[in-house]
């Protein structure tokens, strides 16, 4: 018999991670990477929602000369969390998953409108549901869309899956001495200003006592080990060991 440690969990992934080692778009081989480790705790019982990004197809206006406004491109970043959404589904529906897209805006021809109690009955029922569009509001980021859907789903945690195994006291992208904190507070995330989630979302985490775990999606197997309590990762909570 299996103990997990995470029944109900919110995978948030980067639309950037679908990009693998290509500039920008979507790479079927990530794709597939991320069916299986879905799969892989799926099967162990886990109840699955999803929320991911879209800077794989659109950046934003930040780093942006087009001319665009920042509603008009929050918007764009929307709709391009949901090309990435339904690749997943169709990822996972080929790996023999049973799926459910929701939307926060609503576009009823490819996928169900969010309604609360109807994704909490779809995970019920073993389906991985995959929140698309943000919260449906721009100046939101998907970080606080995750954390939002967490806390409407009760879910037991959020799972961070990034490229790195965890959260460090700098990027260890740039900076090799980077030293990785394997347990951490809320309070302290956003004292020492770690760049784990934006403000919102940790403060919303924080106020609703919801445990983050951040661990790198790209090895194989490490979804299964986090769900199964194993030290993974990060653990962000509300204090620190």
């Amino acid at each position: 018999m299996v103990t997990l440690r995470y029944k109900r969990i919110l995978l948030k992934l980067s639309g950037e991670s679908l990009m693998g080692n290509r500039e920008y778009g979507i790479d079927p081989a990530m794709l597939k990477h991320y069916a299986e480790e879905i799969a892989s705790v799926h099967e162990l019982g886990v109840e699955v929602g999803i929320v991911i990004g879209g800077g794989n197809i659109y950046r934003g206006v930040e780093n942006s000369t087009d001319g665009i406004d920042k509603v008009t491109g929050d918007h764009m970043g929307m709709l391009a969390t949901v090309i990435n959404a339904l690749a997943l589904q169709s990822a996972l529906e080929r790996r023999g998953l049973k799926t459910r897209c929701l939307t926060a805006i609503n576009m009823e021809r490819i996928a169900e409108p969010y309604i609360r109690r109807r994704a909490i009955r779809h995970l019920e029922k073993g389906r991985v549901v995959i929140f698309a569009a943000g919260t449906g509001n721009p100046y939101f980021t998907t970080d606080t869309a995750a954390v939002l859907r967490a806390i409407e789903i009760q879910a037991d945690v959020i799972l961070k899956g990034t490229r790195v195994d965890g959260v460090y006291d700098s990027d260890p992208e740039k900076n090799a001495n980077a030293i990785r904190i394997p347990t951490i507070s809320y309070t302290d995330v956003l004292r020492q200003n770690l760049r784990v989630m934006d403000l919102t979302a940790i403060t919303l985490s924080q106020e609703n006592k919801l445990p983050l775990v951040v661990f790198n999606m790209n090895i194989s197997g490490n979804l299964k080990r986090v769900v199964l309590g194993d030290p993974v990762g990060s653990l962000v909570t509300e204090t620190s060991l």
